[in-house]
């Protein structure tokens, strides 16, 4: 335990270092398994690899494989990155591994000497989770009329998010599986009777686009203090324009307004994840005002880590 302090430790210094938005870092949970590796000066890292199945009727499998083993790395200030992904390869080889499965490591996005470790064993950045700080606002001239979705927009909030899940599937993580529909409708259904902050944007009265949100607090303890810093953020986890209203300015009219409300809400700031290789939202939220905290580093099939 005082080793895996000791790491922690450096590791928070060398977040800190790194970025000053990075939280420190945390005790890995001990219920995974743990894997060590030595380097060549003597010292040794570590890391526990937590192992989770996805059962058909979870929401989660809709971006992520039905099986998932995540490394959680504990390197201290060490450049110890590459043996312990060699360790994890040697640890997946005692497993009995599917097809539908993925490894998976969430990890600073300016740790470039990381970087070249996690391409060198085959991993590829599929998603980065961006932030953006709480700015005073900018006037973003509007041609639309933008309102919260009510639970009688259930369809027109269903169809524009299947929209975007679509979409995704072909540039990130998501996977569009039969069960889609129905999951999305649950879930969506039940956000629109809690009245969470949810926006329809409409040009002559027909809903274009879509920005679906939320309220997360970071505090310790929460799953959310591993990622941001304390505080309350707005969590971005849907913008969706249809197909012949994109690249019109609907997306960043609505984004605007949702930032504005967001913050009224009493946010410090915004998050979201996005997709590197899509060529839209890798472009448009940059230009948002977000830029890379976290990439989430996968490889799928499990088998094909390096």
């Amino acid at each position: 335990m005082t080793s895996a302090r000791g790491l922690v430790a450096a590791q928070s210094a060398r977040f800190a270092s790194l970025d000053p938005l990075l939280p420190p870092a945390v005790e890995p949970p001990m219920d995974g398994h743990v894997i060590t590796a030595a380097l060549a000066d003597g010292t040794r890292v570590a890391g526990v690899i937590s192992h989770q199945s996805f059962e058909p009727h979870s929401i989660t499998r809709l971006w992520s494989a039905a099986e998932v083993w995540e490394l959680l790395p504990l390197v201290g200030t060490s450049q110890g990155m590459d043996a312990l992904l060699a360790r994890w390869r040697r640890h997946l080889d005692t497993q009995e591994i599917g097809e539908d499965t993925a490894c998976v490591v969430h990890w600073p996005s300016r740790d470039t000497t990381a970087t070249r470790a996690f391409l060198d064993h085959g991993l590829v950045p599929l998603s980065v989770l961006g932030v953006r700080l709480r700015t005073p606002p900018v006037r973003v001239p509007r041609t639309l009329t933008i309102r919260r979705a009510t639970p009688h927009d259930l369809e027109t909030v269903l169809e524009l998010s299947l929209a975007e899940l679509e979409y995704s599937s072909f540039v990130g993580s998501t996977i569009v599986r039969p069960e889609a529909p129905a999951l999305k409708r649950r879930a969506l259904a039940e956000r629109l009777t809690n009245a969470s902050p949810i926006w329809l944007a409409e040009r002559d009265g027909i809903a274009v686009a879509l920005a679906e949100c939320a309220i997360v607090s970071s505090e310790p303890g929460t799953s959310a203090a591993a990622r941001l810093p304390r505080g309350r953020w707005g969590y971005v986890n849907c913008v969706s324009v249809l197909p012949g209203a994109r690249g019109t300015g609907i997306g960043q009219q609505l984004v605007a307004y949702a930032h504005q409300e967001l913050h009224r809400m009493g946010t410090v700031g915004t998050y979201l994840y996005y997709n590197p290789p899509n060529p839209l939202s890798s472009v448009f939220w940059p230009r948002q005002g977000y830029r890379p905290l976290w990439t989430v580093w996968e490889v799928r099939p499990a088998t094909a880590l390096r």
